[in-house]
């Protein structure tokens, strides 16, 4: 590009050369400063106008500032909004849950209200104003406060019941015998061999030789022989000094000191020891006393034994454990 300068009275002039990058340069640098002075004027106006007062540039700026006021404080309640439709339903789905934990605080043999502090709410809405920050943060806190209340209902409540799970297992309630029908019963009778009276301390199931023999509870094995009355014996202790005997087996199929689980198959139904013909002959004794076996098996809680009174005229029954009396 070709640019001739003259000076005022055209006395003399001059030729300039300018390139395509010069002239780029050129004018990128003209819109920059261009840019710069329309920035300054524009700062210089409206500041020096919102601080004089003046009544164009002073409304201009107030209307700035009001819609973004306005804009942040939409975009506030809206949030708000939405938050507060979000706690309602966390609250909504906590009564639910609260609901939930009175029905098994009931099975678990826990009180909710020892645990709860709540009070019941309702009545007629009557709206009021806007939900606020202050007031979403009391309603969380409030929240969180049962959040914790319900958590520590929950916590005792799985603790009773993993106690009582524990229990129930550990409670001779399972049957010993599955195909096998209760021929004699616990109590007093006239003894099958010697024909006099004698008391049976427990229950005989009439099964074949071979029926399995099934643990009544989980326990650990306390005795494995064989003993000239109850033949080939198993004895499991269930804890606090509660245990059941299986005697008249044909054969054992553990041995002292096993784990043993509820239902698992112990020995197997025979004719050894004082016996008239195979059957398992099954005991429950209590700190040493002996117990009705059908307590147990039809009760399924933890039932509370009643001792046998001391006055029996059998000799042999005492609170001591010792062996029982002969029995088929």
């Amino acid at each position: 590009m070709q640019m001739i300068i003259t000076d005022a009275w055209l006395a003399k002039s001059g030729t300039l050369y300018l390139s395509g990058r010069r002239l780029v340069a050129l004018l990128v640098l003209s819109a920059f400063v261009v840019m710069l002075l329309a920035a300054g004027l524009y700062h210089w106006v409206f500041l020096k106008g919102a601080r004089e007062g003046w009544p164009v540039i002073g409304s201009l700026v107030r209307l700035v500032v009001k819609d973004e006021f306005d804009q942040r404080e939409r975009y506030v309640r809206e949030n708000l909004d939405l938050m507060a439709r979000k706690l309602g339903e966390i609250q909504v789905k906590m009564m639910q849950l609260e609901s939930l934990g009175e029905r098994v605080s009931g099975l678990a043999g826990v009180n909710p209200a020892e645990l709860k502090s709540a009070n019941g709410q309702g009545g007629v809405l009557v709206s009021g104003p806007a939900l606020t920050l202050p007031d979403l943060q009391a309603t969380l806190d409030d929240l969180e406060s049962l959040t914790h209340q319900r958590t520590d209902l929950f916590t005792v409540m799985e603790s009773r019941l993993f106690e009582r799970k524990m229990q129930d297992m550990l409670i001779p309630t399972q049957k010993p015998v599955m195909q096998g029908d209760v021929g004699s019963p616990f109590g007093w009778r006239l003894d099958p061999i010697t024909g006099r009276t004698a008391l049976h301390t427990g229950l005989d199931f009439r099964a074949e030789t071979g029926t399995p023999i099934l643990a009544a509870a989980g326990g650990v094995v306390v005795t494995q022989e064989f003993h000239p009355e109850y033949g080939n014996m198993i004895e499991i202790e269930h804890g606090e000094d509660l245990i059941s005997r299986y005697a008249h087996a044909s054969r054992t199929l553990v041995k002292k000191g096993d784990l043993i689980k509820r239902g698992q198959k112990i020995a197997e139904v025979g004719n050894t020891g004082r016996s008239t013909g195979a059957h398992l002959h099954f005991e429950v004794l209590v700190q040493g006393v002996f117990q009705d076996p059908q307590k147990f098996l039809l009760t399924p809680q933890p039932p509370k034994p009643a001792v046998l009174s001391q006055t029996t005229p059998d000799s042999n029954l005492s609170k001591t454990r010792t062996r029982a009396p002969p029995t088929p």
